[in-house]
């Protein structure tokens, strides 16, 4: 079985933002594995593990060089080889773009399950993953709790977070989907793993490899375009109404008349 597992390094959540000429600052920001990937990733291993024979996992990735530390973090926890998309002809793409360029590098590839994460945590987008198995023509289940696969391996039994529940599906192989938290807890990389993917091989691919045009497909052809972002408004500071019962409803409706001017 051929997993291939979509990763992408984000700004540490836990990061504080500032903005410059309409943009973030990511000078000097501590970068990590996507959350949401992390559990795709830790999901492949724990298939490859199941049949270590005759799986095998590999990462793949669009981004600058630094993306590279991602991809080794991946390797540390577990998978087998690495894809790095590198071209200057991949800069400034939105979602469908990013999508466009992922689907054709793995339509290179052999692969039965294809995982992504839910979403990245720096735009919340959520579309490359489903964006991706349009492209390449296959079925795909979002935010995925729970993956049984078939002992023939030629179908899955998948479970997925809906609003106020969840719902089982059957899907065919080959699938994709994206990983919810709730599917598993990722595994720390050991120091083994450590050492281990530092031997691990990282295939770089530019846009001509994979049959990209950057005339049609790069940049130019987006179809989202940020222009520029706002850091949101500050909270007021709290009032603490004081008093008895009917004093403090005094207060209050004084503030929403005269404060807020909602009555």
């Amino acid at each position: 079985m051929k997993i291939i597992v979509c990763v992408k390094q984000v700004i540490d959540t836990g990061a504080a933002l500032t903005l410059k000429d309409g943009q973030v600052d990511t000078e000097g920001l501590p970068r990590v594995l996507n959350p949401y990937d992390e559990f795709a990733v830790e999901e492949a291993v724990r298939i490859r593990e199941q049949s270590p024979d005759d799986t095998t996992v590999t990462l793949i990735t669009l981004g600058p060089d630094r993306f590279k530390d991602t991809l080794r973090k991946g390797l540390a926890m577990g998978a087998d080889q690495a894809i790095h998309l590198l071209d200057s002809a991949f800069d400034g793409l939105d979602g469908l773009g990013v999508a466009t360029a992922l689907s054709k590098a793995i339509g290179t590839l052999e692969y039965d399950l294809i995982l992504c994460g839910r979403q990245a945590v720096d735009d919340d987008m959520a579309q490359v993953g489903p964006a991706m198995a349009v492209l390449l023509g296959i079925p795909f289940v979002t935010v995925v709790t729970k993956l049984d696969l078939s002992e023939d391996r030629q179908k899955a039994e998948v479970t997925r977070q809906i609003e106020g529940g969840s719902e089982i599906l059957e899907a065919p192989l080959p699938l994709l989907l994206t990983c919810q938290k709730g599917l598993n807890e990722p595994r720390l990389p050991s120091l083994k793993g450590i050492m281990a993917a530092k031997k691990k091989e990282i295939t770089l691919l530019d846009a001509a490899a994979i049959g990209f045009d950057a005339d049609s497909m790069g940049a130019a052809a987006n179809r989202v375009r940020e222009t520029s972002l706002t850091l949101p408004p500050a909270r007021k500071k709290g009032i603490i109404l004081e008093g008895s019962p009917e004093e403090a409803c005094a207060q209050l409706l004084q503030a929403l008349r005269d404060d807020a001017k909602v009555i």
